[in-house]
């Protein structure tokens, strides 16, 4: 992994979440989603990943059994939540503090959404998103 602490530009920022995030998938499922896209937005890192479900998740949505695709994406998700975070931080150089995942099966889509510490301006007392500062 990079240095935390190295600055990125955005751009490169977001590739790099979106890269780290389809290469897990890759190395742990055998299959990476065919497309990803991270935005930020203030302390809030999401990545859209499509076309990500294996042949056996497909056949299994196919036939009726959608819940047994999630419980394993969910199952799965909770036991990789340290590298996935990992990526988010190498990427930001902030630390994650809350993780979630979704996954959807028809359009076959997984949301990752990860949460990072307010930045340094923003625990001083900085304005937040509304302009407005701390309430």
């Amino acid at each position: 992994m990079e240095d935390i602490q190295q600055p990125r530009h955005r751009g490169e920022t977001l590739a790099a979440i979106s890269t780290g995030l389809v290469q897990l998938h890759r190395e742990f499922y055998g299959k990476g989603p065919t497309k990803a896209k991270t935005h930020l937005v203030d302390d809030m890192v999401v990545c859209i990943l499509r076309d990500g479900f294996t042949t056996v998740e497909r056949t299994l949505v196919e036939h009726g059994n959608r819940d047994s695709v999630h419980k394993i994406r969910r199952d799965f998700q909770q036991a990789m939540e340290g590298e996935f975070t990992a990526v988010v931080e190498s990427a930001t150089g902030r630390k994650v503090i809350a993780y979630m995942s979704q996954v959807h099966a028809d359009p076959d889509l997984a949301v990752e959404l990860f949460l990072l510490e307010p930045a340094d301006d923003e625990a001083a007392g900085g304005p937040d998103s509304d302009g407005q500062g701390p309430a």
